[in-house]
Protein backbone atom coordinates (compact mmCIF):
# COMPACT_ATOMS: atom_id res chain seq x y z
CA UNK A 1 0.00 0.00 0.00
CA UNK A 2 2.31 2.58 0.90
CA UNK A 3 4.40 1.99 -2.45
CA UNK A 4 1.11 2.17 -4.45
CA UNK A 5 0.99 5.43 -7.11
CA UNK A 6 -1.03 6.77 -9.74
CA UNK A 7 0.83 8.30 -12.68
CA UNK A 8 3.59 8.77 -10.95
CA UNK A 9 2.01 10.77 -7.69
CA UNK A 10 1.77 9.09 -4.28
CA UNK A 11 -2.05 8.48 -3.15
CA UNK A 12 -2.54 10.61 -0.57
CA UNK A 13 -2.79 8.06 2.16
CA UNK A 14 -0.01 5.84 0.66
CA UNK A 15 2.00 9.64 1.00
CA UNK A 16 0.67 10.29 4.57
CA UNK A 17 2.31 6.59 5.36
CA UNK A 18 5.64 7.17 3.89
CA UNK A 19 5.93 10.32 5.63
CA UNK A 20 4.83 8.93 9.39
CA UNK A 21 7.26 6.23 8.62
CA UNK A 22 10.16 8.90 7.58
CA UNK A 23 9.28 11.72 10.15
CA UNK A 24 7.44 9.97 12.61
CA UNK A 25 4.31 10.86 14.39
CA UNK A 26 3.56 14.89 14.73
CA UNK A 27 3.63 15.98 18.26
CA UNK A 28 -0.15 15.36 19.77
CA UNK A 29 -0.42 18.47 21.45
CA UNK A 30 -0.31 20.77 18.03
CA UNK A 31 -4.84 21.57 17.35
CA UNK A 32 -4.78 20.90 13.77
CA UNK A 33 -7.66 22.47 12.44
CA UNK A 34 -10.34 21.20 10.18
CA UNK A 35 -9.41 22.76 6.48
CA UNK A 36 -12.37 23.29 5.58
CA UNK A 37 -13.27 26.07 7.86
CA UNK A 38 -10.71 27.95 6.43
CA UNK A 39 -12.48 31.56 6.49
CA UNK A 40 -10.88 34.67 5.93
CA UNK A 41 -10.65 36.39 9.49
CA UNK A 42 -8.69 35.55 12.67
CA UNK A 43 -9.55 32.03 13.20
CA UNK A 44 -6.40 31.00 10.78
CA UNK A 45 -4.43 33.65 12.15
CA UNK A 46 -1.33 33.27 13.82
CA UNK A 47 2.29 34.90 14.17
CA UNK A 48 5.32 35.47 15.58
CA UNK A 49 8.46 37.56 16.13
CA UNK A 50 11.73 36.93 16.99
CA UNK A 51 14.81 38.05 17.15
CA UNK A 52 17.25 36.43 14.60
CA UNK A 53 20.26 35.82 16.53
CA UNK A 54 18.94 34.49 19.79
CA UNK A 55 15.55 33.18 18.79
CA UNK A 56 13.94 35.31 21.57
CA UNK A 57 10.53 35.77 20.94
CA UNK A 58 8.99 39.21 21.16
CA UNK A 59 5.48 39.09 19.86
CA UNK A 60 3.46 35.64 19.45
CA UNK A 61 0.07 34.56 18.77
CA UNK A 62 -1.11 30.73 18.17
CA UNK A 63 2.44 30.07 16.98
CA UNK A 64 1.95 26.51 17.36
CA UNK A 65 -1.06 26.41 15.49
CA UNK A 66 -1.18 24.43 12.64
CA UNK A 67 -1.41 26.15 8.73
CA UNK A 68 -1.18 25.74 5.71
CA UNK A 69 2.20 27.20 4.41
CA UNK A 70 1.18 27.86 1.09
CA UNK A 71 4.08 29.53 -1.14
CA UNK A 72 6.27 29.70 2.14
CA UNK A 73 7.32 26.30 1.57
CA UNK A 74 9.56 27.78 -1.56
CA UNK A 75 11.45 28.93 1.22
CA UNK A 76 12.40 25.19 2.35
CA UNK A 77 12.85 24.75 -1.16
CA UNK A 78 15.23 27.24 -1.48
CA UNK A 79 16.99 25.95 1.22
CA UNK A 80 17.54 22.90 0.01
CA UNK A 81 19.17 24.93 -2.94
CA UNK A 82 21.31 27.11 -0.96
CA UNK A 83 22.92 23.67 0.83
CA UNK A 84 23.63 21.88 -2.45
CA UNK A 85 25.40 24.96 -3.65
CA UNK A 86 27.61 25.14 -0.77
CA UNK A 87 28.65 21.76 -0.36
CA UNK A 88 28.89 22.18 -4.65
CA UNK A 89 26.91 19.10 -5.46
CA UNK A 90 25.38 21.93 -8.42
CA UNK A 91 26.08 25.31 -9.23
CA UNK A 92 24.91 28.45 -10.27
CA UNK A 93 25.17 27.96 -14.06
CA UNK A 94 23.82 24.58 -13.50
CA UNK A 95 21.20 23.76 -15.86
CA UNK A 96 17.88 22.56 -14.62
CA UNK A 97 15.78 20.43 -17.13
CA UNK A 98 11.99 20.88 -17.07
CA UNK A 99 10.02 18.19 -17.41
CA UNK A 100 5.95 17.94 -18.39
CA UNK A 101 5.18 17.46 -14.85
CA UNK A 102 6.95 20.60 -13.90
CA UNK A 103 5.87 22.37 -17.24
CA UNK A 104 1.92 21.39 -15.79
CA UNK A 105 2.58 23.05 -12.42
CA UNK A 106 -0.81 25.91 -11.73
CA UNK A 107 0.13 29.19 -11.87
CA UNK A 108 1.78 31.62 -10.61
CA UNK A 109 4.76 30.57 -12.66
CA UNK A 110 7.22 32.04 -15.40
CA UNK A 111 5.65 29.94 -18.23
CA UNK A 112 8.41 27.27 -18.50
CA UNK A 113 8.32 24.59 -21.47
CA UNK A 114 8.60 20.55 -21.57
CA UNK A 115 12.00 19.65 -22.22
CA UNK A 116 13.70 23.45 -21.91
CA UNK A 117 15.95 24.22 -19.35
CA UNK A 118 16.83 27.12 -17.19
CA UNK A 119 20.14 27.64 -14.60
CA UNK A 120 19.71 27.07 -11.20
CA UNK A 121 20.44 31.11 -10.70
CA UNK A 122 17.09 31.71 -12.88
CA UNK A 123 15.11 29.21 -11.05
CA UNK A 124 15.87 30.89 -7.73
CA UNK A 125 15.38 34.58 -8.67
CA UNK A 126 11.79 32.67 -10.17
CA UNK A 127 11.40 31.48 -6.56
CA UNK A 128 12.13 34.61 -4.72
CA UNK A 129 10.49 37.60 -7.20
CA UNK A 130 7.44 35.75 -9.13
CA UNK A 131 7.24 32.55 -6.80
CA UNK A 132 7.26 30.21 -10.20
CA UNK A 133 5.02 27.17 -9.52
CA UNK A 134 7.27 25.60 -12.43
CA UNK A 135 10.99 26.39 -11.43
CA UNK A 136 9.98 25.11 -7.59
CA UNK A 137 8.79 21.61 -9.24
CA UNK A 138 11.38 21.55 -11.59
CA UNK A 139 14.19 22.34 -8.75
CA UNK A 140 12.61 19.49 -6.66
CA UNK A 141 12.90 17.46 -9.44
CA UNK A 142 16.37 18.01 -9.98
CA UNK A 143 17.63 17.49 -6.09
CA UNK A 144 15.44 14.91 -5.27
CA UNK A 145 14.74 12.72 -8.31
CA UNK A 146 11.42 13.41 -8.61
CA UNK A 147 8.56 16.08 -6.45
CA UNK A 148 7.34 13.64 -4.37
CA UNK A 149 11.13 12.38 -2.86
CA UNK A 150 12.30 15.83 -3.06
CA UNK A 151 9.20 16.53 -0.87
CA UNK A 152 10.29 13.99 2.19
CA UNK A 153 13.54 15.04 2.09
CA UNK A 154 12.65 18.74 2.65
CA UNK A 155 10.45 17.62 5.87
CA UNK A 156 13.17 15.51 6.97
CA UNK A 157 16.04 18.30 6.38
CA UNK A 158 12.88 20.49 8.32
CA UNK A 159 12.70 18.10 11.28
CA UNK A 160 16.25 18.37 12.04
CA UNK A 161 16.52 22.09 11.87
CA UNK A 162 13.87 22.01 14.13
CA UNK A 163 10.45 22.21 12.67
CA UNK A 164 8.53 19.75 14.41
CA UNK A 165 5.23 20.69 13.32
CA UNK A 166 6.08 20.97 9.78
CA UNK A 167 4.96 18.29 6.69
CA UNK A 168 6.24 19.24 3.05
CA UNK A 169 4.21 17.55 0.51
CA UNK A 170 5.59 19.41 -2.82
CA UNK A 171 8.11 22.01 -3.70
CA UNK A 172 6.29 25.16 -4.59
CA UNK A 173 3.38 25.17 -1.57
CA UNK A 174 0.17 24.44 -4.23
CA UNK A 175 -2.60 23.19 -2.12
CA UNK A 176 -2.44 19.96 -0.64
CA UNK A 177 -4.60 18.84 2.68
CA UNK A 178 -1.41 16.90 4.64
CA UNK A 179 1.11 19.87 3.89
CA UNK A 180 1.13 21.93 7.40
CA UNK A 181 3.33 23.93 8.89
CA UNK A 182 3.51 26.67 12.20
CA UNK A 183 4.55 30.21 12.53
CA UNK A 184 6.93 29.08 14.99
CA UNK A 185 8.81 26.46 12.43
CA UNK A 186 8.49 29.21 10.13
CA UNK A 187 10.32 31.70 11.98
CA UNK A 188 13.22 29.10 13.34
CA UNK A 189 13.45 28.28 9.07
CA UNK A 190 13.93 31.83 8.20
CA UNK A 191 16.47 32.06 11.03
CA UNK A 192 18.56 29.15 9.49
CA UNK A 193 18.32 30.36 6.30
CA UNK A 194 19.86 33.75 7.45
CA UNK A 195 22.55 32.58 9.41
CA UNK A 196 23.49 29.31 6.72
CA UNK A 197 23.35 31.20 4.01
CA UNK A 198 25.14 34.52 4.07
CA UNK A 199 26.10 34.87 0.90
CA UNK A 200 22.72 33.70 -0.35
CA UNK A 201 20.23 35.58 1.55
CA UNK A 202 20.76 38.28 -0.59
CA UNK A 203 18.71 37.08 -2.93
CA UNK A 204 15.38 37.65 -0.74
CA UNK A 205 16.40 41.29 -1.43
CA UNK A 206 16.51 40.90 -4.95
CA UNK A 207 13.68 43.91 -6.28
CA UNK A 208 13.16 42.02 -9.75
CA UNK A 209 14.61 40.34 -12.84
CA UNK A 210 14.12 39.82 -16.12
CA UNK A 211 13.05 36.90 -17.79
CA UNK A 212 12.31 36.64 -21.45
CA UNK A 213 12.07 40.01 -22.16
CA UNK A 214 9.67 40.56 -18.56
CA UNK A 215 10.50 42.24 -16.34
CA UNK A 216 9.21 40.10 -13.13
CA UNK A 217 9.05 41.74 -9.50
CA UNK A 218 9.74 40.92 -5.88
CA UNK A 219 5.92 40.09 -4.54
CA UNK A 220 7.20 41.38 -1.35
CA UNK A 221 5.85 44.89 -1.02
CA UNK A 222 7.76 45.24 2.61
CA UNK A 223 11.26 45.40 0.46
CA UNK A 224 9.61 48.53 -0.68
CA UNK A 225 7.66 50.00 2.45
CA UNK A 226 9.33 49.45 5.29
CA UNK A 227 12.80 50.78 6.35
CA UNK A 228 15.42 47.61 6.80
CA UNK A 229 13.34 45.00 5.43
CA UNK A 230 16.14 42.78 3.20
CA UNK A 231 13.46 39.60 2.61
CA UNK A 232 12.46 36.88 2.72
CA UNK A 233 8.55 35.65 1.31
CA UNK A 234 4.78 35.80 0.61
CA UNK A 235 2.73 33.01 0.45
CA UNK A 236 -0.90 32.63 -0.59
CA UNK A 237 -4.23 30.49 -1.26
CA UNK A 238 -7.63 30.22 -0.68
CA UNK A 239 -6.79 27.14 2.34
CA UNK A 240 -4.08 29.45 3.60
CA UNK A 241 -4.94 33.29 3.52
CA UNK A 242 -2.17 35.36 3.33
CA UNK A 243 1.07 34.68 4.63
CA UNK A 244 4.13 36.45 5.14
CA UNK A 245 7.97 35.64 6.46
CA UNK A 246 9.58 39.30 7.14
CA UNK A 247 13.31 39.69 8.23
CA UNK A 248 14.47 43.54 8.75
CA UNK A 249 17.52 44.90 10.18
CA UNK A 250 17.63 48.13 12.53
CA UNK A 251 20.55 49.29 14.65
CA UNK A 252 22.22 46.16 13.82
CA UNK A 253 19.13 43.94 15.56
CA UNK A 254 18.21 41.69 13.22
CA UNK A 255 14.29 40.63 13.58
CA UNK A 256 12.21 37.60 12.11
CA UNK A 257 8.41 37.90 11.89
CA UNK A 258 5.65 35.49 10.67
CA UNK A 259 2.36 36.35 9.62
CA UNK A 260 -0.14 33.59 8.48
CA UNK A 261 -3.79 33.62 8.06
CA UNK A 262 -4.13 37.65 7.01
CA UNK A 263 -7.39 38.50 5.23
CA UNK A 264 -5.46 40.49 2.53
CA UNK A 265 -2.91 41.23 1.21
CA UNK A 266 -2.57 44.80 2.55
CA UNK A 267 -3.73 44.05 6.14
CA UNK A 268 -1.33 41.62 5.96
CA UNK A 269 1.68 43.93 5.44
CA UNK A 270 0.66 46.49 8.05
CA UNK A 271 -0.07 44.29 10.25
CA UNK A 272 3.74 42.93 9.88
CA UNK A 273 5.31 46.49 9.98
CA UNK A 274 2.98 46.97 13.41
CA UNK A 275 4.34 43.67 15.13
CA UNK A 276 8.15 45.15 13.86
CA UNK A 277 7.87 48.00 15.03
CA UNK A 278 6.65 47.30 18.51
CA UNK A 279 9.41 44.48 18.67
CA UNK A 280 11.57 46.95 17.88
CA UNK A 281 10.43 49.31 20.70
CA UNK A 282 11.03 46.25 22.91
CA UNK A 283 14.45 46.15 22.52
CA UNK A 284 14.87 49.99 22.72
CA UNK A 285 16.01 50.43 18.87
CA UNK A 286 14.47 53.51 17.18
CA UNK A 287 11.87 52.75 14.81
CA UNK A 288 12.07 54.69 11.43
CA UNK A 289 8.72 57.01 10.67
CA UNK A 290 6.82 54.89 13.53
CA UNK A 291 3.36 54.05 12.72
CA UNK A 292 0.52 55.65 14.96
CA UNK A 293 -1.16 53.10 16.77
CA UNK A 294 -5.19 52.75 15.99
CA UNK A 295 -7.87 50.24 15.68
CA UNK A 296 -6.65 46.82 14.92
CA UNK A 297 -7.76 44.58 12.01
CA UNK A 298 -10.05 42.30 13.40
CA UNK A 299 -6.68 39.92 14.37
CA UNK A 300 -6.23 37.28 17.36
CA UNK A 301 -3.10 38.94 18.02
CA UNK A 302 -0.62 40.52 20.67
CA UNK A 303 -0.06 43.59 18.54
CA UNK A 304 -2.95 46.05 17.25
CA UNK A 305 -2.56 46.56 13.00
CA UNK A 306 -1.40 49.78 11.39
CA UNK A 307 -4.26 51.78 9.38
CA UNK A 308 -4.43 50.98 5.60
CA UNK A 309 -4.12 54.46 4.69
CA UNK A 310 -0.22 54.76 6.50
CA UNK A 311 0.80 51.45 5.77
CA UNK A 312 0.09 52.31 2.24
CA UNK A 313 1.41 55.47 1.75
CA UNK A 314 4.99 53.74 3.21
CA UNK A 315 5.12 51.92 -0.24
CA UNK A 316 4.50 51.74 -4.86
CA UNK A 317 5.91 55.22 -4.64
CA UNK A 318 4.66 58.36 -2.62
CA UNK A 319 1.60 56.62 -1.26
CA UNK A 320 -0.02 55.70 -4.52
CA UNK A 321 -0.74 51.97 -5.48
CA UNK A 322 -2.38 50.64 -8.45
CA UNK A 323 -5.70 47.80 -8.93
CA UNK A 324 -7.96 46.64 -11.53
CA UNK A 325 -11.19 46.79 -11.79
CA UNK A 326 -12.90 43.39 -13.66
CA UNK A 327 -16.23 44.53 -13.91
CA UNK A 328 -19.29 45.70 -12.66
CA UNK A 329 -21.95 43.06 -11.63
CA UNK A 330 -25.64 43.45 -10.31
CA UNK A 331 -24.71 40.69 -6.81
CA UNK A 332 -21.80 41.20 -4.22
CA UNK A 333 -21.00 37.72 -4.60
CA UNK A 334 -21.00 37.65 -8.50
CA UNK A 335 -18.73 40.44 -8.16
CA UNK A 336 -16.71 38.82 -5.42
CA UNK A 337 -16.34 35.96 -7.54
CA UNK A 338 -14.58 38.04 -10.48
CA UNK A 339 -12.64 39.54 -8.11
CA UNK A 340 -11.33 36.42 -7.05
CA UNK A 341 -10.51 35.26 -10.79
CA UNK A 342 -8.57 38.78 -11.25
CA UNK A 343 -6.42 38.08 -7.99
CA UNK A 344 -5.25 34.90 -9.18
CA UNK A 345 -4.56 36.57 -12.43
CA UNK A 346 -2.99 39.27 -10.78
CA UNK A 347 -0.85 36.44 -8.37
CA UNK A 348 -1.08 39.54 -5.74
CA UNK A 349 -2.59 41.70 -4.22
CA UNK A 350 -6.04 41.83 -2.16
CA UNK A 351 -9.82 41.34 -3.22
CA UNK A 352 -12.03 44.54 -2.97
CA UNK A 353 -15.78 44.17 -3.70
CA UNK A 354 -17.69 47.93 -3.53
CA UNK A 355 -21.49 48.81 -3.80
CA UNK A 356 -22.00 51.98 -5.91
CA UNK A 357 -25.37 53.35 -7.13
CA UNK A 358 -26.04 53.40 -10.49
CA UNK A 359 -29.96 55.07 -12.10
CA UNK A 360 -31.42 54.02 -8.89
CA UNK A 361 -29.81 50.83 -8.75
CA UNK A 362 -27.05 48.86 -6.69
CA UNK A 363 -24.50 47.13 -8.60
CA UNK A 364 -21.14 45.65 -6.86
CA UNK A 365 -17.46 46.87 -8.43
CA UNK A 366 -14.85 44.14 -8.53
CA UNK A 367 -11.66 44.78 -7.77
CA UNK A 368 -8.19 44.03 -6.82
CA UNK A 369 -5.89 46.15 -4.74
CA UNK A 370 -2.79 46.77 -4.03
CA UNK A 371 -0.90 46.53 -7.38
CA UNK A 372 2.19 47.36 -8.37
CA UNK A 373 1.27 49.63 -12.17
CA UNK A 374 3.38 46.88 -14.07
CA UNK A 375 1.21 44.13 -12.68
CA UNK A 376 -2.08 46.23 -12.64
CA UNK A 377 -1.88 46.35 -16.60
CA UNK A 378 -0.46 42.77 -16.61
CA UNK A 379 -3.15 41.75 -14.98
CA UNK A 380 -5.55 43.49 -17.07
CA UNK A 381 -3.85 42.43 -20.49
CA UNK A 382 -4.36 38.79 -19.17
CA UNK A 383 -8.15 39.68 -18.47
CA UNK A 384 -8.87 41.31 -21.66
CA UNK A 385 -7.59 38.04 -23.61
CA UNK A 386 -10.43 35.91 -21.80
CA UNK A 387 -12.69 38.54 -22.39
CA UNK A 388 -13.70 39.90 -19.08
CA UNK A 389 -13.62 43.98 -18.81
CA UNK A 390 -10.96 45.09 -17.11
CA UNK A 391 -9.48 48.39 -16.28
CA UNK A 392 -6.48 49.77 -14.28
CA UNK A 393 -6.74 51.87 -11.11
CA UNK A 394 -5.03 54.13 -9.97
CA UNK A 395 -5.60 54.79 -6.19
CA UNK A 396 -4.87 56.84 -3.23
CA UNK A 397 -4.11 55.66 -0.66
CA UNK A 398 -6.92 56.79 1.58
CA UNK A 399 -8.94 55.05 -0.72
CA UNK A 400 -7.73 51.51 0.42
CA UNK A 401 -9.61 49.50 2.04
CA UNK A 402 -8.53 46.40 4.14
CA UNK A 403 -10.03 42.89 2.46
Amino acid sequence: MATARCKGRIFPLCRRLTMAALAGVLVASVAWPDPARAQVGSERYSSIVVEAGSGQVLESANPDAARHPASLTKLMTLYMAFEALRDRRIALDQYVPVSPHAAAMAPTKLGLLPSTRITVDQAILGLVTKSANDAAAALGEMLGGSEDRFAQMMTLRARALGMTHTTFMNASGLPDPDQWTTARDMAVLARRLISGFPGYYKYFSTPSFVWQRRVIGNHDHLLRSYPGADGMKTGYTQASGYNLVTSAVRGGVRLVGVVLGAGGAGERDAHMMTLLDQSYEQLDVPVEHAVARAASHGFISSAQAAPVERAASRGHGGGVTWGVQAGTYPSEKAARTAAIAARHVADDGAVHVEPVTVKHKTVWRAQVTGLSQTDARAACAVLAKRKTPCAVLRIDPRQVASR
